[in-house]
């Protein structure tokens, strides 16, 4: 029967059917022309899975992005990350990449990412002689570091799919999310350089310099009393937390009292407007880690944090936004629950025929070392991903490679955030590529100028995904 699925659910695929209805189909007629009393058991696990109360986190975390993004959420996000990184050669690159960062607490969804940045950023940049193709790329790559900052929906399918813990997966996500920004920006600082791309600094009123807020030797002082708390971070006398929180204590209390540089005045309004917008992902953060509620109670108070935020602080909240972000959720948690029931009848198949056991015994005797399993788990997924979207992967794959993930020693959480690192590559990979497809559809380029300028972000990409499934520190840092 897994047989008949996978072959209909390919030529399902080829055929451009939307991946719910290809799933659903695959394993209805699997069923049919095999066992037809299986789809009783099919209608099962078409409910069953979406039955489950953690599963309402999704529809609020995609509310509360809805509410946001329908405000001036977004533009003072954009505007904040001009202000860090617009003065930098190509500085609209870098925007877009610090952006999805930001976004990412935000929405928590690549795709809604790639089409909030995309449309405020590649016209300017198209205005500003950026090379044909880059501001595409860089929109569709930059996008998918949403994915792995809390609140992210992929995170959360893979916990429920797993039983992992997702408060877990939520803190796990955030080192490789900031490490695959620096590599980014990296690439982008890297080919201004070479296209001498203009700076894009913020407007006069915007405008903020250190030197206004620190000279020199407030540089070292500061400097020399962060690096001095690194010794017991590493040692475990202090977790990573507290030691990053004492270093900025260092730094506020020193050029408020001592040096008396730092005034409140320097910082521009528009900066602090979007501390609302930034807050929403360290809040998820802190209640999720100190175990006040769980994330499907956060992912209430999210929307009720969208709801004041919108309406009592930037005062943008109208009866016609809610309503839009009402049906737009709907819209949104049906596909992906469409997803999840078809996905769910796909793994009965395979686990009624003992495909992951298997697959998990032909993997380790043929693979044989832990490193060697994991390079071929990675390729398996980023494969996958080029050909599924990425929950549908999720739903799919994480039982599978959970399984093998236990055998060879791979922490349920590092698998968690290896696997959605893997199918965020193949959101800007085709035949699928969600958010490349947005991104070319936003410059209106043909794809194959495109893709010369993805391969620097390919290579960055998978140095990050490389240090994620070899050194387990990276996703395991914060817990």
């Amino acid at each position: 029967m897994s047989l008949t699925a996978a072959l209909v659910l390919v030529a399902l695929l080829l055929l451009a059917t939307p991946v719910a209805h290809a799933l659903l189909i695959a394993g209805g007629v699997a069923m049919w022309l095999n066992e037809p009393l299986f789809l009783f058991e099919a209608i099962l696990n078409l409910y069953q899975p979406t039955s489950s109360f953690p599963m309402l986190a999704i529809p609020f975390f995609i509310m509360a992005g809805n509410l946001m993004m329908s405000g001036r959420f977004g533009d003072y996000l954009v505007t904040f990350a001009k202000i860090l990184v617009g003065a930098v050669k190509g500085g609209l690159a870098q925007v877009s990449v610090v952006g999805s960062l930001f976004f990412g607490g935000v929405s928590g969804s690549a795709v809604a990412d790639a089409s909030a940045l995309g449309n405020a950023l590649i016209p300017v940049q198209k205005k500003q002689n950026y090379p044909e193709g880059f501001s595409a790329a860089v929109n569709a790559a930059s996008s998918t570091i949403s994915v792995l900052i809390p609140p992210s929906i992929p995170l959360i399918l893979y916990g429920l799919v797993t039983e992992t813990s997702i408060p877990k997966l939520f803190l796990a996500g955030i080192i490789p999310g900031i490490a695959l920004t620096v590599m980014f920006s990296v690439v982008c600082y890297a080919v201004a350089r070479i296209r001498n791309l203009p700076a894009s600094p913020a407007e006069e009123k915007n405008r903020i310099t250190l030197g206004a807020l620190f000279d020199r030797r407030d540089a070292v002082i500061i400097v020399t009393a962060t690096a001095a708390l690194i010794a017991p971070a590493v040692s475990g006398a202090l977790s990573p937390p507290a030691a990053l929180a004492a270093g900025i204590a260092v730094m506020f209390i020193h050029t408020t009292f001592i040096s008396r540089r730092f005034r409140w005045r320097n910082i521009p309004a528009d900066m602090v407007k979007a501390v609302p917008a930034l807050l929403m992902p360290v809040m998820v953060v802190v209640l999720a880690r100190g175990g006040i509620v769980t994330p499907t109670e956060i992912s209430v108070f999210a929307v009720v944090y969208a709801l004041l935020v919108g309406a009592l602080v930037y005062r943008d909240l109208s009866m016609r936004i809610v309503l839009q972000s009402v049906l737009t959720t709907g819209m949104m948690t049906g596909v992906i629950m469409l997803v999840i029931m078809g996905s769910s009848v796909l793994q009965w198949l395979l686990s009624y025929e003992s495909v992951p056991e298997n697959l998990a015994l032909f993997m380790l005797d043929t693979l044989r070392s832990p490193w060697a399993v994991i390079i071929g788990m990675n390729i398996l997924m980023i494969l996958i991903g080029t050909f599924l979207d990425l929950p549908a992967a999720i739903l799919l794959l994480a039982p599978i490679f959970a399984g093998i993930a236990a055998q060879i020693g791979v922490d349920p959480v590092q698998l968690g955030v290896m696997m959605v690192m893997n199918l965020a590559i193949g959101l800007y990979t085709p035949p699928v590529g969600t958010t490349l497809f947005v991104s070319v559809a936003i410059e209106r380029v043909p794809i194959g100028r495109v893709f010369a300028h993805l391969l620097p972000f390919y290579v960055t990409a998978l140095i990050v995904l490389g240090l994620i499934s070899f050194v387990p520190g990276m996703a395991t840092m914060l817990l």
